[in-house]
């Protein structure tokens, strides 16, 4: 199965755009035609479970996005994921090396030893208990009031809701054979990935991904760590054009040693 996408805009280097686990691809609607039309090809997807895709068989999430990137014919590409698409990101460039010119890793979430903080584990343990009792509004409220930051406005929240919400629909009555497999990316292999990476985190965010910013930044080789003062956990969302100018210019400092060295 190929992943549902969306494809704009021409050029030399191809930017994935990989969501959040509580988004799908129009999480990206701030950035997606305008990274298009500073001369990239743009590439946005619905990872199994979310949006359009549904989770229909056994699966690894970086593997699907393999499979859509050589059904598009493209070779490598800059991956930007937020949260979850982070985690992702770091996933494909670990199990398919060679295929990532560069990372920007937006409050990611990562494959690697964490011991989850006191707000986060009582987040997990209040949506459980509103999923058991079918309460699926509930949960979903829950998510967009513990993920967005203040910065965030009406229309971005009305969206995270019909994203969760839609995320719920698909998620909740997948049978246990057509979950997400381990992807056996260990720590280890992480300090393996010597692409440039831009890791990004908000000073309103959990703790828990502040943390796991800075463990990233220690274990990646060639990266390079930036707080944003304003931010929550989505800032893509919370101050769409900053976050647009964000990627623009990791894009432009990792394509110009490239393009001197042709």
């Amino acid at each position: 199965m190929t992943l549902s996408h969306d494809t704009a805009g021409t050029g030399p280097l191809t930017v994935v755009l990989l969501h959040s686990g509580v988004c799908d691809r129009r999480m990206w609607d701030g950035q997606f035609q305008a990274l298009a039309d500073a001369g990239h090809r743009v590439v946005r997807c619905d990872l199994r479970g979310f949006g359009e895709t549904p989770a229909d068989a056994p699966h690894v999430h970086a593997d699907d996005v393999r499979d859509l990137l050589d059904h598009l014919g493209v070779e490598r590409a800059a991956l930007v994921g937020s949260s979850f698409g982070g985690e992702v990101a770091l996933e494909f460039a670990a199990r398919h090396p060679g295929r990532t010119t560069s990372l920007t890793l937006l409050c990611p979430a990562a494959p690697v030893e964490h011991q989850p903080g006191p707000e986060l584990t009582a987040f997990w343990e209040r949506e459980g208990t509103l999923l058991d009792a079918g309460d699926v509004e509930a949960a979903t409220a829950l998510n967009v009031e513990l993920w967005l930051g203040p910065e965030a406005g009406d229309e971005a929240r009305a969206l995270v809701h019909t994203m969760q919400r839609r995320a719920f629909e698909l998620q909740l009555d997948v049978p246990e054979e057509h979950e997400a497999l381990p992807t056996g990316v260990t720590e280890d292999d992480l300090a393996t990935i010597g692409v440039p990476a831009l890791v990004v985190t908000g000073a309103h965010d959990l703790p828990d991904f502040r943390a796991m910013g800075d463990k990233l930044a220690a274990l990646l080789p060639a990266a390079r760590r930036a707080e944003l003062d304003w931010a929550g956990h989505l800032p893509s969302l919370e101050r769409p054009e900053e976050t647009l100018r964000l990627l623009l210019d990791h894009l432009a400092e990792v394509s110009a040693p490239a393009a001197a060295g042709r």
